[in-house]
């Protein structure tokens, strides 16, 4: 697994936590995979501590659920909790962009413009990591230039889950977002234009709950575990 390799002593908790999102986020541990800290404990490098750490934190953000003394799973990609997430965060982005576009300078628009093109040129080459990456690098800009704290801690919260759902979907031969879109959003904030920058971020975001639409029927509750099912963690 490539996300899951041994990490350094500094922060390990939050380096742990990286990595397992990381691998989670790029289906390297698959939905409904149980997850045994001894065991990423020991891919990482690291003893049990963080990574039951990291386990409690991804819980948080959907990414794992956990029934005491029983499991710690994955858990589905459920799209009706894409939608949510892509709401919440959309919501966030344009709070992000009605802020930022006043304040951005030259250099932060330069970003913007390289980010794009390292979006673009990864989606022609379906390199889908690099093409998320760039698309986070892009979006991102704005969330840090608008200096909104708690918007910022809601985006890395809950864009995981959406970009779970956005990776599966490449993987299946499903088309990237518009390098277009970009375009038009970085042409807006060059202009000064706050509110066409703010429509053009919230074109964006609705077109992942249409992603999410695109994934099926919601597979209803979570299925609890039959007993012995599992180990506990």
């Amino acid at each position: 697994m490539k996300a899951l390799r041994p990490v350094g002593r500094t922060l390990l908790r939050d380096q742990a936590c990286a990595a397992i999102r990381d691998a989670i986020v790029a289906g390297e541990i698959a939905p409904g995979t149980v997850v045994r800290d001894a065991d990423l404990a020991q891919r990482l490098g690291l003893s049990r501590a963080p990574v039951r750490e990291a386990f409690s934190r991804l819980v948080d953000e959907g990414l794992l659920e956990s029934k005491p003394q029983s499991y710690t799973r994955v858990t589905p990609v459920v799209a009706a909790e894409v939608r949510d997430a892509a709401a919440v965060v959309g919501a966030m982005h344009e709070l992000a962009t009605r802020t930022a576009v006043p304040r951005l300078l030259p250099a932060d628009l330069e970003r913007m413009r390289a980010a794009n093109d390292r979006f673009a040129a990864a989606v022609a080459a379906g390199d889908v990591d690099t093409a998320l990456r760039a698309d986070d690098a892009l979006h991102d800009v704005l969330v840090r230039v608008s200096g909104n704290r708690a918007a910022a801690a809601t985006v890395a919260r809950y864009t995981p889950l959406i970009r779970r759902l956005e990776r599966h979907r490449f993987g299946e031969g499903g088309n990237c977002r518009s390098a277009d879109l970009h375009t038009r959003l970085i042409a807006a904030c060059a202009a000064g234009d706050p509110e066409a920058a703010v429509r053009i971020t919230a074109d964006i975001w609705h077109s992942l709950a249409d992603l999410a639409d695109l994934d099926g029927p919601d597979p209803g509750p979570r299925p609890e575990s039959r007993p012995g099912e599992g180990d506990p963690v």
